[in-house]
């Protein structure tokens, strides 16, 4: 798991699973914490060290409690061993 950030500023956390790469958002949507500075990542899942709410990385979707609304996610692609998403 690695931050990453748009032209605008708007922090991503990008995520490797196997040979796919994910991104979503870095903030936790429950406590507004950086996912990748206070988040652990086991899996799929990413867990929030706030009140170690949960999402899946492949949806956004929330996994844990008091997580309730998903992470957004971006499509992403590699290309020449770069990875690119796309917003």
């Amino acid at each position: 798991m690695r931050q990453a950030h748009l032209p605008t500023g708007r922090a991503l956390a990008i995520y490797r699973i196997g040979d796919k790469f994910y991104a979503t958002d870095d903030k936790c949507t429950h406590g507004e914490v950086s996912l990748t500075e206070e988040g652990s990542f086991d899996g799929c899942i990413v867990e929030c060290s706030y009140h170690f709410g949960s999402f899946d990385v492949t949806t956004g979707a929330p996994v844990a409690m008091p997580c309730e609304v998903a992470l957004r996610t971006y499509p992403v692609r590699v290309e020449n061993g770069v990875v690119h998403v796309e917003v």
